[in-house]
């Protein structure tokens, strides 16, 4: 620690000021993620409508940086990582939400606000194409003068093309901010800025905050799919899979009867149909119908001729759904399905 920093820490401060970090202290360690807002240029009505609009949620705290840094610094714990970012205007923010919420509310709660003179674009400042609604008048040469397409058309002035009239980065002029006022274009938005949040030992920046959510969700939805099919292909039971490998043990147990033609009760009704199937095949090949019982006359064949089952592999994916509606198809196969069979034997 320098001099400079034991000096400060060690000095004498007012009471109010002793209190007031106290007070901030407390503020710190009442909320599970601390942060730091930038509350420059938001005008004092915006900004109160913004605490209520947080409250019961996140609470804003302002002070004096100096005994911002000095309470950050009291109650260490990793919170002093926070010290940097304590520059300018700014605030403390304080939620029992996890960062992640916590931006994304911080970020829903900016609104749209007009630019002023000398101020940086925070990007490209557009005039859209359209009427004004201003009549003519030296108007027109104001838009031009700032690099708009315009002119007057059917008794108004109107924008001929969406023109860029200024860039990000760049300095507004007085004559733009004055154009933009007229035509009630807020190109800037007024919010609290989050510069950094300390949130159980890990400092995150506004960077790692900004994620798609439902992106997010697809991609964990994916990973779970594959990991799944992984778990079922390899056979490798687990509470999530025990189902699917089930399941898929018992099509592939079944698929095997059926080919073998093994009479277990649960098979007799696809056997009898795969059996019905191949008798009404093998009937409508037949040209000569008095070679055919009465019953299997002008039998057609079936429209899609039964296959035998084939063994699942370990390429297949594992779709638990898939296996319990061909389960579910098999056992309600027509009972009727035996009918050609008994007429043709019995």
């Amino acid at each position: 620690m320098s001099q400079s920093e034991s000096v400060r820490k060690t000095e004498t401060i007012p009471q109010w000021k002793q209190e007031e970090v106290d007070e901030l202290v407390d503020f710190v360690e009442n909320f599970a993620s601390v942060g730091v807002v930038g509350v420059t240029g938001i005008p004092s009505r915006q900004l109160q409508n913004m605490r209520r609009e947080l409250h019961g949620s996140a609470t804003v705290r302002m002070s004096r940086n100096t005994l911002l840094v000095r309470a950050l610094e009291e109650v260490d714990s990793g919170y002093e990582e926070l010290v940097e970012h304590i520059d300018g205007q700014v605030a403390l923010v304080g939620t029992n939400d996890n960062p992640f919420g916590l931006y994304r509310q911080l970020e829903a709660s900016k609104t749209p606000a007009p630019i002023n003179a000398g101020e940086i674009a925070p990007n490209d400042i557009v005039i859209p194409e359209g009427d004004t609604g201003v009549d003519p008048g030296p108007f027109v040469g104001e838009l031009q003068q700032v690099g708009a397409q315009a002119r007057i058309m059917d008794g108004s002035i109107k924008v001929t093309e969406d023109s860029t009239v200024l860039e990000a980065g760049e300095e507004v002029s007085t004559d733009l901010a004055n154009v933009l006022s007229e035509l009630g274009i807020e190109p800037k938005e007024v919010g609290l800025d989050l510069r950094a949040v300390y949130s159980e030992g890990t400092l995150f920046d506004p960077e790692d905050l900004d994620i798609d959510v439902d992106e997010y969700r697809a991609d964990i939805q994916s990973a779970v799919s594959a990991a799944t099919n992984l778990s079922v292909n390899a056979v490798y039971p687990t509470t999530q899979t025990a189902p699917l490998l089930i399941a898929k043990a018992t099509s592939e147990a079944k698929a095997v009867g059926i080919s073998a033609a093994i009479a277990e009760p649960d098979l007799v009704p696809d056997l009898v149909a795969k059996a019905d199937a191949q008798l009404r095949s093998l009937a409508a090949q037949i040209d000569d119908e008095e070679a055919l019982p009465e019953e299997l006359r002008g039998v057609e064949a079936p429209a899609a001729p039964a296959e035998e089952p084939e063994e699942s592999t370990d390429e297949e994916d594992a779709d638990a759904e898939q296996a319990a509606e061909e389960d579910a198809d098999d056992d309600d196969e027509d009972d009727d399905g035996g009918d050609a069979l008994g007429a043709m034997f019995g």
